[in-house]
């Protein structure tokens, strides 16, 4: 008889291990974060040139926190982003 989660790896087609958990948006975010809209298509990650931080914008109109450090650049850079006021 085998065992549950042994069936589960099974079923998913993952082996123990290889997925990775997803870094979420912290409900309070840092001091001295300004956030962010998405307003493209399909989902993206932009870097921060002067922190170096992942920021995850997983679907249209999701809003995300961004070290002030990163905003003048993504505000002027990237497109499909926008400052918003919270």
């Amino acid at each position: 008889m085998s065992c549950c989660g042994q069936k589960r790896r099974t079923l998913g087609g993952m082996s123990e291990g290889t997925h990775e958990p997803r870094e979420l948006t912290p409900i309070h975010p840092p001091v001295g974060s300004v956030f962010f809209e998405y307003f493209g298509g399909t989902a993206m990650t932009v870097i921060g040139p002067v922190t170096g931080r992942s920021y995850r914008f997983g679907w249209p109109g999701e809003q995300t926190a961004v070290d002030r450090k990163d905003a003048a650049s993504l505000e002027s850079k990237v497109p499909h982003l926008r400052k918003v006021n919270t």
